[in-house]
């Protein structure tokens, strides 16, 4: 009789565990558990902490104003060091904590490494800076903020036809990098689409830190611009060398270096702003914009990090916790047992949402439509240089 009642007891755990689609964690339904992935320590702590920093902000406005269809958002960052097997692990202890819906990952490998299993646990993700082409295609429950590497690639070279037409271009990339080759290739394509020359090219490889061979060949070239598809850390080692704390110590004077979003935060890493002369980067948001929400984003910004000025990817994160709150209330969710995957995802494809990265609408494939604007810095200011 006694192991008759322990396997009925056992039988009705599982049902009880199945009743709650796979969550581990059990909290209150007026609850919403937003969880997220990122390097808050390592040498990408400079995109990792501006997203916590940024997404936290987002999460005590929305709380302060009566929270999501009356959920209280509650937030929990998982730091990953930027490595993919961390953040499958920190995707796990997120799903015992209870998670509902995450602003998934920073980087794109780590985005890569949970997707699978976060489509299987029915989980949304909506990343804010993973940008890799496929890294969210192993989900239909996977969608980003931020613009994907092809796309940037693209509307780099056709940023350099249209604002820096006729000057040689030369291109400096990572080759053991999947976000530096993706933008790289796809740079190379529309360069040639455009008529756009390419008078050198020069790579390396994540043990290198001596440029000095790959700098001094792209110098000889005269190019006038230098295309950077590659992450703040290496453009800050680039520069260094590049400038000899002079600008354009070996390149002539007056050369652009232009990358896109992995650039940001370069002003954060440079042993002085100077360094970062000339550089022009293609980013959905500048900090110097005096739209009324960019302002008041900036404030809260710098209010809660002591000074610091919020990058794209702060802005992302921000934006990414914005974008949950519309899409659920835009189905009318207002207890967090309700929340499907499938169902955000779905209600995504008909969302339009304005935020301080721009006016956004999302495509079945998960990647966002908006306009990149182009910015320059000089003495540690950025303005803007473009669309």
């Amino acid at each position: 009789m006694k192991k008759f009642l322990a396997v009925v007891m056992a039988l009705a755990m599982v049902f009880s565990f199945a009743a709650c689609g796979g969550k581990k964690g059990g909290h209150a339904d007026n609850e919403l558990y937003v969880g997220a992935i990122g390097a808050a320590t390592g040498d990408y702590a400079v995109y990792g902490l501006a997203v916590k920093y940024g997404a936290e902000i987002a999460v005590d406005e929305i709380n302060a104003a009566g929270g999501v269809n009356g959920m209280k958002i509650v937030f929990d960052f998982q730091d990953s060091q930027g490595d993919p097997e961390s953040a499958k692990s920190a995707y796990g202890k997120l799903m015992d904590w209870g998670m509902d819906i995450s602003i998934g990952t920073v980087m794109s490998g780590e985005m890569a490494s949970v997707t699978a299993e976060s489509a299987n646990d029915d989980m949304f993700m909506i990343s804010p800076s993973a940008s890799n082409d496929t890294c969210i295609s192993a989900s239909s429950n996977a969608f980003r903020v931020c613009f994907y590497d092809s796309f940037q690639g693209t509307a780099a070279a056709d940023y350099v036809k249209a604002t820096l037409s006729g000057k040689k271009v030369a291109v400096f990339y990572q080759s053991d990098n999947d976000y530096s080759i993706g933008l790289y290739d796809a740079f190379k394509a529309q360069a040639a689409v455009n008529g756009t020359e390419i008078v050198a090219e020069q790579s390396f490889t994540s043990d290198e830190k001596d440029f000095t061979t790959q700098i001094n060949t792209l110098a000889d070239s005269k190019a006038e611009v230098v295309f950077l598809p590659i992450y703040a850390a290496e453009a800050s080692m680039f520069l260094s060398q590049a400038k000899n704390g002079t600008d354009n110590a070996v390149f002539a004077e007056g050369v652009y270096f232009f990358g896109c979003d992995g650039l940001d935060g370069i002003l954060e890493v440079v042993d002085n702003v100077s360094t970062a002369n000339n550089v022009v980067m293609l980013t959905p948001f500048a900090a110097s914009s005096t739209d009324a929400d960019v302002v008041s984003f900036v404030e809260a910004y710098k209010a809660k990090t002591g000074g610091t000025v919020p990058n794209q990817f702060a802005a992302d994160g921000y934006d990414a916790v914005y974008v949950i709150k519309a899409a659920l209330e835009a189905m009318g969710v207002s207890k967090s047992s309700e929340v499907s995957g499938a169902k955000v995802a779905e209600a995504m494809t008909s969302l339009s949402y304005s935020g301080v990265t721009g006016d956004m609408t999302w495509t079945a494939d998960g990647n966002t439509q908006k306009l990149a604007t182009a910015v320059i810095y000089n003495d540690g200011v950025d303005t803007e240089f473009g669309k």
